[in-house]
């Protein structure tokens, strides 16, 4: 058919000639069926009260529906699919992630004698079984018995009927989990059970030992005892996989542990639903637990390349430990006493000095001839060593903050929200919060600029009175426009570097857990070699400090390669990228200024510094909210919450404005 039909009748005649299917339908009848009832909007109601009418009205069409689904079913296997579909079959996140993606252009088409390949065919929307599910179970209850179909449980006459089936891939499930928890990178993340005996393998035998009197015709209960022994250790298997979720702060865990894992608790999740599906108390539950089964595996064949859905559930553990790191990192960013404000402002200063000469270095490194390949590798490396610099001394870069201290920030929201009070008062601590962040934030702004412009000021400066060379002759012009929002694509740029800070606290985040995970300090405290040459103590010492400093120092590294390369990967792809600070941006303004002998028109002069702010603005805003975003969505707290922080900031804001830039005065008594 190439439209949708008008009735059901016209749906029936298109295909049923002289009493009888026509011999070329083959599947297209359901099809046709199926197109006829999908919605365009699946968030419409359907009903199949149409069908049923039509069907009680003419038994005939009844007899012949009924007749031909059976045959198009019949024999048809579906055991694999349903132990299969919709189930991580690999510990290899990129490798899953291909492959839904490459099923979503081209869908992986199964053996025609298979019941998936009809799934395949006539439920081919990932949205199918959303309106499906709305429709009334008494609906599809009348539409079983007037077709005549079998439940579940009938003794059919070939070998592989639907409970074999059924029963076959509850046993290939249960040996896949039994195996996998064996393997050490399981075992290494639940050390609890290494001298017990799996519960997965005796989940495995307990079901092994009730197979046969199922197939026998003797269905479960919730009375029996052996279903409710087979519960126990159900159970037990979902807290195995718990305690290997809880024990991740101690010991870390990696992507394909954590797919491992994933993959343990979508099978014992398909194991409950099919276990269920064997439970009968009376004679309706065979029927209903036979809808059950068809609509759960129109459901699954639907979801199986869901990929929203599998990246949120594959990166929920690891983002959440990454997270973790951050939190612990960043809370020394966050002031509130007045001697900490003040500290912050010394750390700010002991960067944007670092920073001043990294932007003289820059401007000499541009005049060495190089390829665009060695302009990036100088740059990077510049960068790189810079901010490495600035971490170990303790020194306080503005904009790197906000990624360090998003999770707090979530960890103060989920709290509010297990508040029980009036809903202005719930997130009324991560107002204050977020005013204590904002105030270190500015004042590592104002260390960072003002250091980093006189630091620069002074050095070009000083070149060219010791040296009698202006480095900055030939590119004052472009420094100063460079930092203008009308004459650059200074927005753009400024955004760029934000990315480039949250992925940087990404990075950090990661290495320390895998540090956790890989016992990165205990190898090293305990390699013979060091402890021969250094000593056990010096070893230790080595071992600690790399342990705790290595993650800054990778993620200032990899900054530092992000800001240096980009203007010659966007030469390259003949685009215009660059990066933005505001604290380079402050000493390139000084260079610029010098340049220009300080003769500026004053519209320059407003644009310079409207620029400046705009840059600082940009850079936190990016950085801050996609940390944010990752912390949020790594607790599973609703975008919605958002709005909701926004107003607490404002009425804190309209409460106390200069809380956003100074602290109080009583915090000093408070904390003494």
């Amino acid at each position: 058919m190439t439209k949708k039909q008008y009735s059901v009748k016209e749906v029936f005649d298109s295909h049923i000639k002289d009493g009888a299917v026509a011999k070329h339908t083959g599947f297209l009848l359901l099809y046709d069926l199926v197109r006829y009832f999908r919605p365009k909007r699946v968030s419409h109601n359907i009903s199949l009260l149409e069908l049923i009418g039509y069907l009680q009205e003419n038994p005939e069409q009844c007899k012949i529906l009924g007749a031909y689904i059976k045959d198009l079913l019949s024999g048809r296997q579906f055991g694999r699919m349903i132990s299969e579909v919709g189930i991580l079959q690999d510990s290899s996140f990129f490798y899953e992630l291909n492959r839904r993606f490459s099923a979503k252009i081209l869908p992986f088409q199964p053996e025609k004698d298979t019941l998936q390949y009809i799934l395949n065919q006539v439920f081919y929307l990932q949205t199918d079984y959303l309106w499906i599910e709305r429709i009334d179970r008494k609906e599809f209850r009348l539409l079983f018995e007037l077709l005549g179909f079998h439940d579940l449980f009938a003794q059919e006459e070939h070998q592989h009927n639907s409970l074999t089936q059924l029963c076959e891939a509850i046993g290939l499930i249960t040996q896949r989990m039994s195996g996998r928890t064996l393997e050490s990178d399981i075992i290494h993340m639940v050390p609890e059970y290494s001298y017990l005996e799996s519960p997965f393998l005796s989940f495995e035998r307990e079901f092994d030992s009730m197979r046969e009197p199922i197939l026998q015709g003797e269905p479960l209960n919730e009375e029996n005892l052996n279903y409710k022994q087979l519960m126990v250790l159900f159970y037990q298997c979902q807290d195995f996989v718990q305690q290997a979720y809880k024990n991740t702060s101690k010991y870390g865990i990696t992507m394909r542990v954590n797919q491992g894992l994933l993959r343990l608790n979508q099978q014992l999740s398909r194991v409950k639903t099919l276990i269920e599906l064997l439970v009968v108390s009376s004679k309706k539950d065979k029927i209903d637990n036979t809808i059950c089964m068809a609509l759960k595996l129109i459901e699954y064949n639907c979801y199986k390349n869901n990929i929203r859905t599998f990246i949120k559930e594959s990166t929920q553990t690891v983002t959440y430990e990454i997270t973790q790191f951050n939190a612990s990192t960043g809370e020394k960013y966050i002031t509130d006493t007045p001697k900490e404000y003040l500290k912050m402002l010394r750390a700010s200063l002991g960067a944007g000095f670092i920073v001043g000469f990294l932007c003289i270095f820059k401007a000499l490194l541009h005049e060495v001839h190089a390829s665009a390949f060695g302009h990036a590798f100088l740059y990077s490396m510049n960068y790189a060593f810079g901010f490495i610099l600035i971490y170990l001394t303790g020194s306080a870069l503005a904009t790197k903050q906000p990624s360090m201290t998003a999770t707090t920030l979530a960890r103060v929201v989920e709290e509010g929200m297990k508040k029980q009070c009036k809903e202005e008062e719930k997130h009324s601590e991560f107002a204050m919060f977020f005013a204590r962040l904002w105030r270190s934030q500015f004042i590592a702004f104002v260390g960072n600029v003002i250091m980093a412009f006189a630091v620069a000021l002074l050095l070009v400066w000083g070149a060219e009175r010791l040296w009698g060379i202006n480095i900055v002759a030939h590119s004052w012009d472009k420094l100063l426009t460079d930092a203008s929002p009308i004459h650059s694509k200074l927005i753009l740029h400024a955004a760029i570097a934000g990315v480039f800070l949250f992925i940087s606290g990404i990075i950090a985040g990661n290495v320390s857990n895998k540090q956790k995970h890989n016992q990165f300090a205990y190898r090293i405290e305990e390699h013979p070699i060091l402890k021969r040459a250094l000593g056990v103590k010096r070893t230790k010492k080595l071992a600690a400090w790399l342990d705790h400093k290595r993650p800054g120092i990778l993620s200032n590294f990899w900054f530092g390669v992000f800001m240096g390369s980009t203007a010659s990967i966007g030469t390259f792809f003949d685009l215009d990228l660059d990066i933005r600070h505001i604290t380079f941006v402050s000493g390139n303004i000084a260079m610029g200024l010098y340049g220009a002998a300080f003769h500026l028109v004053w519209s320059m002069w407003i644009w310079i510094f409207v620029g400046l702010v705009i840059v600082g603005f940009i850079n936190f805003i990016v950085s801050f909210g996609l940390s944010l975003w990752v912390a949020f969505r790594s607790r599973n707290i609703p975008d919605s919450e958002i709005f909701a922080l926004i107003k607490a900031v404002w009425r804190h804001f309209k409460k106390a404005p200069m809380s956003f830039v100074l602290p109080k005065r009583s915090s000093v008594v408070s904390s003494q």
